[in-house]
């Protein structure tokens, strides 16, 4: 039903003025709060009123039913996972971008334009050449499925395969290799393309936690042995996954893997979901040599600039190799102009794509310019070191693994012998539902330890204080932690 446009006016303008002053109020509420088995229940079930409602119902229903349990990423004192805030910017493209709605898959139109131009901007940012391309995605699990699926279309179309039996011989031998520390959406995303859990090749990491190429050259030599294929390598730069692997930020070498993909055949992708932009922060530019001359690599915004969640990209520097792998012509979908580009739905699955995240990846940009951009992320290392060395004065905690990306992985000393691992679970436990803080816990070296991730640019050194107090507070309540402190 039609808003009468003064209704609607005044509705946008409360729904405003709530969201200024939910974003002013955030760093003094919960950083999480437990949802009601009832509260569950009733969003789960609740029938569609046959009458409808009125548009200020809605504001009243974010407000008392959605904001009060937030997962927490918004917050200062949020370290549990690469979850960003939103940077203001977003938010009011988000809201310019839906109102346009336009979508960003067929068809001509400005915000497809400035999807390309954001692309370009973040492929310059990311230290890629100049003949990037490629395409927005919900998020870094999307993007490296689009990745995978265009290195597998690449690696059989220089092989000849075709579409017939050719094809099916050759897929059957497809190997993937990545770093065992890898994020768990490489081997979704393989599974996704049709290469099964036993032509995976988890690598092992060497010392500082990074992808180790004489074992990556084994691995493919042995398997080209063996008469299968090795058709793509997967690095990762900034390492962080959540449960079950290490999770400290390292950077995968890039250049000794990129010239083993070229000996091979290999084609080299690099998941940067996180870690994607460090070759512009000259503490970790080092790290990067070689960057330019992988053949693809995810970048998230929504995790490293705090574009709204939603908004990934695959980044590929050959992009004719995008369209190989996903242009579908169909006689109602065609250019209207004999020189038009190509649309980007020819570049991914999509077809109906949101322009949301052209627009909001553009205003965050923007907003922050190529220094801004710099700064930020070395906000974010500085506050890393600055936690990694509080933690190494305690008395009562040991620093584990961190760096070089902003994230501490440590544990606590005093504790009995039995049973360290449940300690640091019920830990994080008791953190979380204190509600004053939030961080992880993860394994590294077989040990379950805590960690905390540096991505909210609200964050200070108090936040920090408040986070360590907070474990030490939760260890003291529990009866594996002998020793009682009072400093």
């Amino acid at each position: 039903m039609a808003a009468h446009p003064k209704v609607l006016q005044d509705e946008l303008i409360a729904a405003t003025e709530w969201v200024c002053q939910y974003l002013s109020q955030l760093p003094d509420a919960p950083v999480s709060r437990p949802m009601p088995a009832r509260q569950r229940a009733r969003l789960r079930d609740a029938p569609l009123d046959p009458n409808g409602g009125e548009l200020r119902q809605i504001l009243d229903f974010v407000r008392e039913e959605i904001a009060p349990f937030p997962t927490g990423n918004g917050h200062p004192a949020f370290f549990a996972w690469i979850n960003s805030p939103p940077a203001p910017a977003g938010l009011i493209a988000e809201l310019l971008a839906a109102t346009v709605n336009a979508t960003c898959g067929m068809g001509e139109n400005a915000l497809m334009d400035l999807e390309r131009g954001t692309v370009r901007i973040l492929a310059d940012l990311a230290g890629l050449p100049a003949t990037t391309g490629g395409v927005l995605t919900s998020g870094g699990s999307m993007a490296n499925l689009l990745a995978l699926a265009t290195a597998r279309t690449w690696f059989l179309t220089r092989r000849g395969s075709g579409d017939g039996p050719a094809y099916d011989r050759d897929h059957a031998r497809l190997t993937l290799y990545y770093n065992a520390q890898a994020h768990m959406s490489v081997a979704k995303a393989a599974a996704c393309i049709g290469i099964p859990a036993h032509r995976l090749r988890p690598i092992p990491s060497d010392t500082q936690h990074r992808l180790d190429p004489a074992a990556l050259r084994a691995a493919a030599t042995a398997d080209q042995a063996a008469g299968l294929l090795p058709f793509c390598t997967v690095t990762t730069l900034g390492t962080v996954t959540t449960l079950g692997t290490t999770a400290t930020g390292a950077v995968d070498p890039l250049e000794p893997v990129t010239a083993l993909c070229r000996s091979t055949g290999m084609w080299h992708h690099a998941d940067g979901a996180w870690g994607g932009l460090g070759a512009m922060v000259p503490a970790l530019a080092h790290l990067y040599q070689g960057v330019a001359d992988v053949d693809s690599m995810t970048v998230d915004p929504h995790k490293t600039l705090s574009v709204p969640v939603g908004c990934g990209t695959l980044l590929v520097t050959n992009p004719e190799h995008l369209h190989t792998a996903f242009a579908h012509r169909a006689s109602y979908l065609t250019p209207g102009e004999p020189d038009a580009l190509p649309w980007l739905s020819h570049a991914t699955i999509e077809l109906t794509r949101p322009g949301t995240r052209a627009l909001a990846l553009w205003a965050t940009l923007h907003h922050l310019g190529r220094d801004g951009v710099t700064g930020l992320l070395q906000q974010y290392l500085t506050l890393a070191d600055l936690l990694r060395e509080k933690i190494t004065a305690s008395p009562r905690m040991e620093l584990v693994a961190g760096g070089p990306w902003p994230v501490a992985c440590f544990r606590l000393t005093d504790t009995t012998t039995a049973g360290p691992d449940a300690l640091h679970t019920r830990i994080a436990h008791r953190v979380q539902t204190a509600g004053r803080a939030y961080l992880a816990t993860v394994t590294v070296h077989d040990r379950t330890v805590l960690r905390a991730c540096l991505c909210n640019y609200r964050t200070r050194e108090s936040d920090l204080d408040l986070l360590l107090r907070e474990v030490l507070q939760a260890a003291d309540s529990d009866p594996a932690t002998p020793t009682r402190y009072t400093d």
